[in-house]
């Protein structure tokens, strides 16, 4: 027999249930982006040296970019195929604005301010496989020789412009998600035994071409004592950190070397090395777990999307986030060369944000208007 307790606890239930489906909210997705978010903030708050102005700037950008996420997640993914080509050719716009008139800071003309400062790149992480999507879509599948190389251009192009800046974690990013879309509509083990071969032919000419920074770093990576006060510094430092945490870390706010910045952009591109100095490998694990079931969660939207449209770009921007994650880690666990790639949702940083979780808002509304299809169909 239900009493007057449980009776306001189904209703509350009831309407949480409502105002989800009503937002077009899928509600597992959610409590992982959630989840991620708060253990974010906890990181941040000491990787930031206990700044409460910053965590007040955090907040405002997680505000923000969860309005984005709301307003991605009710725009039925027809629009979104609609609008495809035309977000497409505004972010080349804007990424040749950067190039003419963008501001320049450490060491790359990335940004645009139009009173609120911003990384027109981060517009092409939606824009191309959003694009790719749509023209995979229209097209037979797999995909033939000739729209594979349309499908290339479309991801050059901005990727050399973003290149040029010069960013060249995002402009691997662009890279990636391009080629993922490409993938996940059934390209033939031909063509990827083609590209893999074109690449390997192609890392001596990409190495002359590389600045001389973007060189060091990958000298350094073999051999970051090397150069232990310049292009070293930032691996050794961060090793040291992951390596102090142990198993179960110093404690929260006791890493030395990030509470005594020995840690250089320990709240940003380094904040892994923070969790690991801190939370030892059990919170490093435990995050990753998270980022994990994200990524499933996504892959399984996906996998039941109602077209190719929907398939195509579920799964790119799902595999995407993975990327993201597994490009962060890597680099500051020196497994890769140093990349400024942020760690997604926990490094501060109000531009990817917004567009990883405008990435979500997309995936949330691909399965609910899938399921709202599939009710009305009924």
């Amino acid at each position: 027999m239900n009493t007057p307790r449980d009776s306001e606890r189904d209703s509350r239930l009831d309407i949480l249930g409502r105002l989800l489906r009503w937002a077009h909210l899928d509600p597992p997705m959610l409590t992982g982006i959630l989840a991620i978010l708060t253990f974010a903030t906890v990181v941040l708050f000491s990787a930031s040296g206990q700044s409460w102005g910053m965590m007040q700037a955090h907040a405002v950008k997680v505000a923000v970019a969860m309005a984005a996420m709301l307003v991605a997640a009710r725009v039925d993914p027809a629009w979104l195929r609609r609008g495809a080509p035309w977000l497409y050719l505004a972010g080349l716009g804007l990424l040749v604005l950067v190039l003419v008139t963008g501001d320049i800071a450490k060491g790359g003309q990335r940004w645009i301010d139009v009173g609120v400062r911003f990384q027109p790149s981060e517009i092409m992480k939606l824009a191309v496989p959003l694009t790719l999507a749509r023209v995979l879509h229209e097209r037979p599948l797999p995909p033939s020789l000739a729209l594979i190389t349309g499908c290339l251009a479309i991801i050059l192009v901005p990727t050399l412009l973003i290149a040029v800046q010069p960013d060249l974690g995002t402009a691997v990013l662009i890279v990636l998600t391009g080629g993922t879309a490409i993938f996940l509509a059934g390209l033939g083990w031909r063509y990827i035994t083609g590209a893999l071969a074109l690449v390997l032919a192609a890392m001596p000419a990409l190495w002359f071409v590389m600045h001389d920074y973007q060189r060091k770093r990958v000298l350094t990576l073999l051999d970051p004592d090397s150069d232990p006060l310049g292009a070293g510094y930032h691996i050794i430092q961060s090793k040291i950190a992951i390596g102090s945490g142990g198993v179960f870390g110093k404690g929260w706010l006791n890493g030395s070397q990030g509470q005594l910045e020995f840690l250089p952009e320990r709240s940003t591109d380094f904040i892994f090395a923070v969790i690991g100095e801190e939370w030892g490998l059990m919170g490093a694990l435990a995050l990753l777990v998270l980022y994990l079931f994200v990524v499933g969660r996504g892959l399984y939207i996906a996998a039941t999307a109602p077209d190719t449209f929907t398939r195509v770009l579920a799964g790119s921007l799902s595999i995407t986030f993975f990327f993201y994650v597994f490009v962060n880690s890597a680099m500051v666990t020196g497994l890769i060369p140093v990349v400024g790639v942020p760690l997604p949702l926990v490094s501060a940083g109000g531009t990817s944000m917004v567009t990883l979780l405008t990435g979500f808002g997309i995936l949330m509304s691909i399965h609910t208007h899938r399921r709202l299809g599939d009710a009305v169909r009924r």
